[in-house]
Order: structure tokens, then sequence, then C-alpha cells
């Protein structure tokens, strides 16, 4: 039977043995805090990009309807217009920061919100123009019944400054900051003889 007061059984622990103890407790300590920080790290940085992605996805304009508007001097469209609102499930999508790309068979430019001119498209800007906006918060889709009608000013977008002529295809793809995109492709009417100045044509 073991007999605690027995001398020669006693446990014998030195400073060596403490020291090593503690310099094991506190490297398993830093070991647990860097661990637990770069789990934080990485779970913050899979947050941040997963808000990103559904940004991307979400985060959009919806083209509701399109037309065409007649230069019937050239029998060529010079302008496009666009009714847009807030994709399903769209946060605020803000105009002034949103850019459109415009490719068609000559040419391929990227646009801006001509914010200077309400409603007026050029060579390097898309016009704006409010339809509906409940709060008054001109430039921001912030609502599902808001619209706004894009401009595109084809005629001073091509070289030949006379618009698309019949049966030419353009591609507009439409960008929010946050990466948004909507894309349209539009086929110009296949007869435009008979059409004035100014009339709208269905795109």
């Amino acid at each position: 039977m073991f007999n605690i007061f027995n001398e020669d059984e006693r446990g014998q622990v030195g400073i060596g043995t403490l020291i090593v103890f503690i310099a094991m407790v506190l490297v398993a300590a830093i070991a647990a805090g860097v661990l637990v920080n770069t789990a934080g790290f990485l779970q913050a940085t899979a947050e941040d990009a997963g808000q990103e992605s559904v940004n991307k996805v979400t985060n959009r304009v919806e083209v509701v309807n399109t037309h065409g508007v007649v230069d019937g001097t050239n029998n060529v469209i010079d302008q496009i217009n666009m009714t847009v609102r807030l994709a399903a499930g769209s946060g605020a999508v803000d105009m002034n920061e949103t850019s459109i790309k415009y490719l068609s068979k000559e040419n391929v430019k990227t646009l801006s919100n001509n914010t200077a001119n309400k409603g007026v498209g050029t060579g390097t800007q898309f016009g704006l123009s409010e339809i509906t906006d409940d709060d008054g918060s001109f430039g921001v889709l912030n609502s599902p019944s808001d619209r706004y009608t894009v401009v595109i000013n084809t005629d001073a977008l091509e070289n030949t400054d006379n618009g698309l002529d019949t049966g030419e295809q353009v591609t507009l793809e439409i960008t929010s900051r946050t990466g948004g995109t909507t894309q349209v492709m539009l086929t110009m009417p296949q007869q435009l003889a008979g059409k004035n100045d100014g009339d709208p044509v269905e795109l």
C-alpha cells in the first residue's frame, strides 16, 4: 500500500519543471488567440465578399420598355428611350453613379449620367428624367414605384452623326455602382419610310 509519509516515494517538483509548465500554458494561450483572431478575420472577409456578391446580383435596374425616335430626314433612329425601375429585390440604385456601355456595329462607348442637362443625351453621357419619383430623390431609384426615362443619343454616338440605320443592332449594358448589370439588346425597325421627325417606334 502506498504510504504518503514515505520520503522515498514523494514526487519532486523543481523550478525547471514549473518554468516548462508555464511556457506550455503561454504558448497554448497565444496559439488560441491567433486562431480566434484568424477565424474572426476570415468570417468578416467572407461576409463582406458574400454581401458584394449579393449586391452584384440584386442591386441593378430593370428595363420596362424601350422605343426609338425617328429622324425622318435620314430615315434612321437618332434617339433611344428606355423606361427603367428597380429590379426585384434590389436596393437603391444611384443613377448618377451608374454607367451604360453602348455597343453598336461601329462604336463602343461608356456613358455616364448627364447631370448638367436633365433628360439630354450626348456623345459621352446618357440623359435622365423622372416619370414617377415619390420622395423627390431625383437620380436615385429607391422605391419600387420609381420610374425614370434613360435617353441614349445615337445621333451623337455614331460616327456618321446619322443615328442607327434600319436593321442595325445595339447592345446596352447598364451597370450600377455595386456592379449589378442589366443587358439589353435592341434591333432597329426594318422599315421607317413614311415616318416623320420625332415619331416614336417600338424597339
